[in-house]
């Protein structure tokens, strides 16, 4: 199908035309976000299938002819997607139930299927009442989906006549997929490029013929120009004939802001954990050669705040709600201090050093020989600090009990710990890689932005057992790949156990299973010293629990290089204001709100 952009005749004009509306619906990245419910701060929350839920239905029932699609990401990402992980692979999964009883159409894999495993992925697809395709994602012996299905619909034209449509509908991921999650998979599943891919699926639904096409795209919207290995391809991706419609995800963003198009083809990516429902609505004509796309309007609707979630959704995921309920409110241990990540990314964090000791007592134990010998650091990330999942993205526990929920705050992915044997050499590299989180500041700079929005807080990866400044008036080492693109070096005064860092001095570093196979940090390439079976949220859990009582602290092994007369702008949640003596070395000065929400601080490093 192609946008119909020709000129009529006069007397063609006056003619009536076969006019269809279709609607297209679609989620994206819902990360097993299901009810209406914040389980990690135990509140209610404006987001969920359930409580998009009412929106999809009242949209479908305006336009007769509609599809409901999701782009991937669906089955992971919340605690009570942890919480069908302990539960028998037999049962159904409570999203896949409620995808079903909203009449899903299609959907496609995103890179967080496979982040409990292959068997529970394979089971929710058997229960699953829609065809879930990917063109690029396969198992090693064969198809692990079909690459597209073919959907045929009756639709109505604008006189009421019934006409036949065929829709075609194809799905990709990002090619790393098969390095993020290199531990859970063992080598069974492979993953090619996106736009390869793209173009072999295409060949073989153009021969079918049908009526429209369109490209469940789990990328997000970057490069316009094709590169090998590319994660976010969806401008390339959308340039490809034989593509007529384009959802995007993956990045958690929104697109588009106003009336805008993919090198001129409709598309939508509608946000994160149910924030927002993708709607395209199509005008199609029929012509002597088919139907062409007259015109069309996208749009990213936020998710209504409605008082209560979906009632027929909210009565089957009920038994999973309350058992994620139950377990979330499990007390642990007590803490005497609070832990928070406020200011997580601007100075070292007690809840990061209780994270990073739980990591490094979990392979003590099993080090002998010459390996017991070395030198055993642990590597740590706030996965809360802000970016995109807003001023209310943070770790915030108060002195007291400490729950269930507030160790799936401290950690919230299934990651697996991984134990590598690095040289000094590639710590200094890895701190190098975290250390592209930050602008480069020119000295003498006055509120100069601090944080680039394009690089995540859990990518600020920091190496207890180490010490080091962290110069921001040099350039980084690293693109967000790992590539090195400077010879400068951030990372200064770099000591261990009070000594300078030998290079080709011999560590172990324990890190996660997604750090270990991602590929983008120095030392991860080589096979891993040992490896954990269990996830470190839960292996921090027993730690904390066996203590009985913490009162962590921060190692103050990191700071930023002085800069005389220079400030920057940070921006943090708006709780930070309770913990501001934490960073006193800063001299923080609160300057308010920004629009999104956030505390924005002014800085002297």
């Amino acid at each position: 199908m192609h946008t119909d952009t020709s000129e009529h005749p006069p007397e063609a004009q006056s003619r009536p035309r076969c006019v269809v509306h279709l609607r297209l619906l679609a989620t994206s990245d819902l990360h097993a976000h299901l009810m209406p419910w914040d389980y990690l701060d135990d509140r209610p929350a404006a987001s969920g299938l359930a409580q998009l839920a009412p929106l999809i239905r009242r949209l479908r029932a305006e336009a007769p002819n509609s599809l409901l699609l999701d782009n991937g990401d669906f089955l992971q990402g919340s605690p009570l997607g942890d919480w069908v992980e302990q539960r028998p692979l037999s049962a159904p999964h409570p999203m896949v139930l409620a995808m079903n009883a909203l009449g899903y159409d299609a959907g496609t894999l995103g890179n967080h299927e496979f982040s409990h495993g292959l068997p529970l992925l394979l089971a929710a697809l058997a229960s699953s009442g829609f065809p879930v395709v990917s063109a690029n994602l396969t198992r090693r012996d064969g198809p692990l989906v079909p690459a597209f299905t073919l959907v045929d619909r009756p639709v109505s034209d604008s006189h009421g006549k019934r006409h036949p449509l065929r829709i075609a509908i194809t799905g990709f991921a990002p090619p790393q997929t098969v390095r993020w999650e290199a531990m859970k998979l063992g080598g069974a599943i492979a993953a090619a490029d996106i736009l390869p891919s793209a173009r072999a699926v295409l060949a073989q639904i153009a021969a079918l013929k049908p009526d429209l096409t369109i490209a469940l795209a789990h990328t997000g919207i970057a490069e316009a120009h094709e590169t090998a290995g590319m994660e976010n391809a969806a401008l390339p991706l959308a340039a490809l004939d034989g593509i007529d419609v384009l959802i995007a995800g993956h990045t958690h963003l929104t697109f588009p802001a106003q009336a805008e198009s993919l090198n001129g083809k409709p598309a939508v990516m509608p946000g994160f954990h149910g924030s927002h429902l993708g709607v395209i609505d199509l005008t199609l004509h029929q012509t002597a050669t088919g139907w062409q796309v007259a015109s069309h309007e996208a749009r990213a609707l936020p998710t209504p705040e409605a008082p209560d979630a979906d009632p027929a959704l909210a009565r089957s995921a009920r038994p999973a709600h309350h058992g994620t309920l139950r377990a979330m409110r499990r007390t642990l241990a007590q803490t005497t201090t609070p832990l928070h990540s406020h200011f997580a990314l601007v100075a070292p964090n007690a809840a990061q050093s209780l994270v990073a000791a739980a990591q490094a007592a979990h392979f003590r134990p099993q080090l002998s020989g010459e390996l017991a010998r070395l030198p055993l650091l642990s590597a740590v990330a706030p996965f809360r600090a802000g970016g995109r999942g807003g001023p209310a993205n943070y770790t915030d526990i108060p002195a007291g009990p400490v729950l269930q929920r507030h160790v799936s705050a401290l950690y919230l992915h299934p990651n697996t710990p991984v134990l590598l044997q690095v040289t000094g050499a590639e710590l200094a590299d890895w701190l190098e890689r975290a250390a592209i989180l930050f602008h480069r500041v020119p000295p003498q700079s006055r509120d100069a932005p601090l944080i680039r929005a394009d690089i995540p807080g859990f990518d600020f990866d920091l190496i207890e057992g180490l010490c080091f400044t962290i110069d921001l008036a040099q350039p980084p080492r690293f693109d967000a790949r790992g590539v090195q693109i400077a010879d400068s070096r951030r990372i200064t005064g770099l000591s261990h156990a009070g000594a300078a860092l030998r290079p080709e001095a011999d560590f172990l570093l324990v890190t996660n299973s997604y750090r270990a196979g991602g590929g983008s940090f120095p030392g991860t390439a080589r096979a891993p010293v040992a490896t954990g079976t269990r996830p470190i949220r839960d292996i921090l859990a027993d730690h904390i629990a066996a203590l009985g009582t913490i009162a962590p602290a921060p190692s103050r092994n990191w700071r930023f290089a002085p800069m005389p007369g220079t400030t920057v702008l940070f921006d943090t949640g708006p709780n930070a204001a309770a913990h501001m003596a934490e960073i006193a070395h800063l001299r923080p000065e609160p300057l308010g709100l920004t629009p999104q929400g956030f505390l924005r601080f002014r800085l002297s490093p």
